[in-house]
């Protein structure tokens, strides 16, 4: 994958992976509530768990989807196959669309602002490229599957040529390198066998699932909004055309604003869901940047269910411009089990 997502534990995979284990027979589901782009998922499905990948953004489960498809899940039978359907998008017609209204300097002339996210070309690429996946799909061509693993492929297509420092929140006021190549999306290797996956968009206080379920919780530390910070990639997948505007375009996307972003409310808002969750095992990832101090969050989890608290290692911090650099060079990392598995856990802490 190479979109840098805020978070990501892609760098601590290792870390996490022995704790998730290999699934038992009795096993239920690895829910990853908070997927993103799916690095713990994935792992977990290498591991033989049937997985359920959520996300209040539809971008980030695409994403976090594509990478437990095999192909036999995404066969292209009447494209002639996965290959062939991605050199058909490389040859597909530019159109003067939605993101090339919006997200280039095209902008300027009705916007007032040119919006320099992606060069005219590039954003044209985009959009017949979007246009053509749509047109598959309306045709009955490509399966919901299949054409969820072709946005995929947009979408790390896209980010490859975007105008950024790292997320969408703004983009670069001069063009960079890689801005100026040509968007080109590439098959990717498959997953190596089918995976039981299911997938939902909704708000993780919504989120149904089994007491024999492992629920993995890694939710934003910070008062960064996913759903403003990777808006392009969100409206891409969507294939809609919202109304936008300021400098950056942002689409609405304060309806899926999250209490954990927000100081006053994050750690009300974590416990409440741990505490409503039936499953017996839940893993929440979590770092010294978040909001809630650990302090406070252990002595509220303690309360729910045997807690044991693993510190994992120091990662260098997200740093989209030089002013995050100067905040902090590292945060450290930790991964907090709560166990409900036993009759009177409550009330016990483990390091």
């Amino acid at each position: 994958m190479s979109i840098r997502y805020i978070g990501s534990k892609a760098r601590l995979i290792n870390d996490i992976l022995p704790v998730v284990g290999e699934p038992g027979p009795k096993s239920g589901k690895f829910v990853d509530a908070f997927c993103g782009t799916g690095v713990v998922a994935e792992a977990a499905a290498r591991s033989g768990w049937a997985i359920r990948l959520n996300d209040h953004l539809l971008s980030a489960v695409t994403l976090a989807h594509s990478r437990v498809m095999s192909g036999r899940s995404a066969v292209f039978d009447s494209l002639g196959g996965y290959d062939k359907a991605v050199a058909k998008l490389n040859e597909a017609e530019s159109v003067r669309g939605f993101i090339w209204r919006e997200y280039s300097p095209a902008s300027k002339h009705h916007a007032g602002v040119a919006r320099m996210y992606f060069t005219e070309s590039n954003a044209a690429r985009i959009d017949g490229i979007r246009s053509k996946i749509a047109a598959w799909r309306g045709a009955a061509k490509i399966s919901q599957v299949e054409e969820r693993l072709l946005v995929a492929d947009l979408l790390l297509a896209t980010n490859r040529v975007a105008n950024i420092a790292g997320t969408y929140g703004c983009y670069l006021s001069h063009w960079s390198p890689q801005s100026q190549e040509s968007l080109t999306l590439h098959a990717r290797e498959l997953f190596p066998r089918p995976v039981d996956v299911q997938t939902s968009v909704s708000d993780v206080m919504d989120l149904g699932v089994e007491a024999d379920d492992l629920v993995y919780l890694d939710p934003p530390y910070t008062k960064r909004q996913y759903a403003a910070y990777y808006h392009v990639l969100e409206t891409i997948t969507c294939g809609d055309q919202p109304t936008v505007g300021g400098i950056t375009g942002l689409r609405p996307w304060q309806e899926k604003a999250s209490d954990f972003c927000y100081r006053s409310r994050a750690l009300r808002a974590l416990l409440q869901l741990v505490e409503n969750l039936p499953a017996r095992r839940v893993l929440i990832s979590y770092s010294d940047e978040g909001h809630v101090d650990l302090a406070p969050l252990k002595e509220g989890l303690s309360r729910i269910g045997n807690l044991s608290v693993m510190p994992l290692k120091e990662v260098g911090r997200y740093r989209p411009n030089r002013a995050a650099s100067k905040a902090g060079k590292a945060v450290n990392e930790f991964l907090l089990i709560v166990d409900r598995s036993f009759a009177g856990s409550k009330g016990a802490v483990s390091k």
